[in-house]
């Protein structure tokens, strides 16, 4: 079994920064995909980025490219995601997500293991 736990979200101003953490746990994800999905009220879960366990490959969705950054600490079992340059329309509920394997994916029905959630609100 596999247990992600979000933290750093919080209220931001328009162009700010905030870091997000993706704690994991249960074992060792070496051959997981982890990616970030967010939520805003109202809306659908949309994905937002992913990584590999060797950092390989990263791939974002269109309208973070340049603005966000997704890392793996392998030695603190940890995946950030760094945002930056933030905007009213980034507000939402952010995910941490987990699947077997490397093959790609930004379909939230491919990932399997869940956190429980940050809010991230973009002031202007």
């Amino acid at each position: 079994q596999v247990q992600l736990v979000e933290s750093g979200g919080g209220m931001v101003q328009v162009g700010g920064s905030l870091r997000l953490s993706c704690a994991t746990s249960g074992r060792t994800l070496d051959s997981f995909t982890v990616a970030w999905f967010r939520q805003a009220p109202g809306k659908e879960r949309e994905f937002v980025t992913r990584i590999t366990y060797t950092s390989e490959h990263a791939y974002y969705e269109d309208s973070v490219k340049g603005r966000f950054t997704i890392s793996w600490d392998n030695a603190k079992n940890t995946v950030f995601l760094q945002m930056n340059k933030l905007k009213p329309d980034d507000t939402a509920d952010y995910y941490c997500a987990a699947k077997y394997g490397i093959a790609s994916s930004d379909n939230k029905y491919s990932y399997k293991f869940w956190g429980q959630g940050t809010q991230v609100i973009v002031s202007s």
